[in-house]
């Protein structure tokens, strides 16, 4: 055929190829390191999965059920691999079913390349058959986005689409290309990878003064107190982040999408922040008398009101985006840059300390929190399971190096309170947008990103409803992912602030839910139910041990309420245990 006629082979050829816009586009993501793709055909983009048809030896596609289904494993994929998601759609409804996953994407600054096929040029504009204008529609939620409706634009754009995604502040980005351009054959002459765009700046310029006047507050400071986000992850510095830590001896908090940057059990590493984080960690921000915070950017779910957030303290701020400094907590000293780089020049101007008195007072609060939540929680009594009672059995058997992949809602601060992380890209999750339905796409890119290491997705019974096509996915490629499938018979985090909020007026959460083991084993998945915690060790091993994917629903108590707990519109230091 004509399109395995003008395959190419790559490095670049050394005279110019006349080829299609879409054999281009396949010959870049090979440079690029692409390996994985996920995605779903349609009318706009088949040019680019007919030229795929000859690369099947070089990129393997993954047909997911759904395109946020797509969007999300690429999400997941990322995440544990540190590489760029690629994702494949159509024109129309394919295009605007990314639209979710791109928001998450974005606000949790995670590297997608989106192709999205169009219709021809000179329809645009003319309300064709599956026309959206997804270049406005997608603006807001993308790093970057561009239409092309020449196949001569392919390459650069290309490469400046894996180059923005993944540098600085990573990010989505979303390339819409024509139908016409996808068919159009130009002369090409081989693909150079992009690193450096005119106007864009993805690393501000390190300015060692205020690394220095960050240096002089933690060496005064008494109480110093270190929280932590994914920019400590993103950056690769987690070694840098260790190194800093341990010789400041200053406890460290995270916050849920920083997770794993240092392992769970390390001895300053005090727990995590945030509305449903440890009691120490959101009560002490309030007491502490220098803040650093460190890759993160502040979430309203970390500081909850700001007119009453460590106001005490004065705070060091390390960033790679320059627009999160300042934005909702006022910084003393802003140290702009990639953390990779900042943090070594930190520590060494910092003094080597202990702050054993500081540190036992996070200790004291730990011991408080375990005496009013945490036991009862992890050990109870009850004749109904609790969520957290699982994730430790869990840890027991994984012993903390399994990938743990959580969708939204309680089951989601259950398993980052509870789970241990020994290593990085470990917590893979729905940080800032909390989109239902995340976990069973995303632990499907997860494994694919990591496929030596065991993926384990813990999702609620409402939002495993969500995109459980993509049990589809796993039965056709055979991936190996455990699902457990924790149900409390309701939208569990609605309820508990209808409980706690309105007076119990439980309105629409009450949800009814399938056979969950019949209908994995429509899709030729085995699975268990069991709501007897005696069964429980065992069929946790069993799941594991189990060579493919396994589904296990765990039927626990319906009214649990996860605690500690900051309510909205109060301070940190007015968290409840109860």
């Amino acid at each position: 055929m004509e399109v395995a006629q003008e395959t190419l082979t790559t490095p670049a050829p050394t005279t110019a190829v006349e080829v299609s816009g879409s054999v281009a586009l396949l010959e870049a993501l090979i440079v690029e390191g692409v390996d994985t793709i996920f995605g779903y055909p349609g009318g706009a983009i088949m040019p680019i999965y007919d030229a795929l048809f000859d690369y099947n030896d070089k990129l393997n596609h993954i047909l997911v059920r759904h395109e946020q289904g797509g969007i999300h494993a690429g999400q997941g994929y990322a995440r544990t691999s540190g590489k760029v998601g690629v994702v494949f759609a159509t024109s129309g409804p394919g295009a605007t079913n990314l639209v979710t996953g791109l928001a998450d994407a974005q606000i949790d600054s995670t590297p997608l390349v989106c192709i999205t096929g169009q219709v021809f040029a000179h329809l645009l504009g003319t309300d064709a058959f599956q026309e959206t204008d997804v270049i406005n529609i997608t603006t807001p939620v993308t790093k970057w986005n561009y239409q092309v409706t020449d196949a001569n634009e392919i390459p650069e754009v290309i490469a400046k689409a894996f180059y923005i995604a993944k540098s600085g502040r990573p990010g989505p980005v979303l390339i819409d290309i024509t139908k016409n351009a996808q068919i159009q054959k130009f002369s090409y002459q081989g693909y150079t990878q992009c690193n450096h765009i005119r106007s864009y700046r993805p690393k501000p310029i390190v300015r060692s003064e205020y690394v220095q006047e960050a240096a002089e507050l933690i060496n005064q400071a008494k109480k110093p107190f270190v929280i932590w986000g994914q920019g400590v992850i993103l950056g690769g510095a987690e070694q840098e982040f260790k190194a800093f830590v341990e010789k400041s001896g200053i406890p460290a908090a995270w916050t849920v999408l920083g997770a794993g940057a240092i392992p769970t059990e390390h001895p300053l590493n005090v727990g995590m922040l945030g509305m449903h984080g440890n009691y120490g960690p959101n009560v002490l921000t309030n007491e502490c008398d220098v803040l650093i915070a460190i890759g993160m950017r502040f979430d309203d779910r970390v500081t909850g009101r700001l007119d009453k957030y460590a106001k005490q303290a004065k705070v060091v701020h390390l960033d790679i985006d320059p627009a999160e400094i300042d934005k909702n907590v006022k910084s003393t000293v802003p140290v702009w840059g990639d953390c990779k780089e900042t943090l070594p020049m930190l520590t060494r101007l910092i003094e080597e300390k202990k702050h054993t008195e500081w540190l036992n007072t996070f200790n004291e609060y730990t011991q408080k929190e375990v005496e009013a939540v945490i036991h009862d929680e992890l050990n109870p009594t009850t004749p109904e399971m609790t969520m957290g009672e699982v994730i430790k059995q869990l840890n027991e058997i994984t012993k903390g190096e399994a990938i743990i992949v959580t969708d939204v809602g309680q089951h989601q601060m259950v398993a980052c309170r509870y789970a241990k992380f020994n290593k990085t890209r470990s917590n893979v999750t729905s940080g800032g947008l909390g989109t239902m339905g995340f976990a069973l796409p995303a632990a499907i890119g997860a494994k694919f990103g990591a496929q030596d290491r065991t993926v384990v997705a813990i999702i609620g019974d409402g939002g495993f409803q969500m995109t459980l096509q993509e049990l589809g996915t796993i039965m056709q490629t055979g991936i190996d992912v455990k699902i457990i499938i924790l149900n409390n018979r309701f939208l569990g985090m609605v309820r508990q602030w209808q409980e706690l909020f309105n007076e119990r007026r439980y309105s629409f959460v009450d949800i009814q839910s399938p056979d969950f083991v019949a209908l994995a084993a429509a899709y030729k998945i085995p699975g268990k139910r069991i709501d007897d915690r005696a069964e429980l060790p065992a069929v946790l091993n069993e799941m594991l041990n189990t060579k493919g994917s396994f589904l296990l629903e765990v039927m626990v108590t319906k009214e649990n309420n996860v605690f500690p707990m900051v309510p909205q519109g109060c301070s940190v230091a007015e968290i409840r245990l109860k």
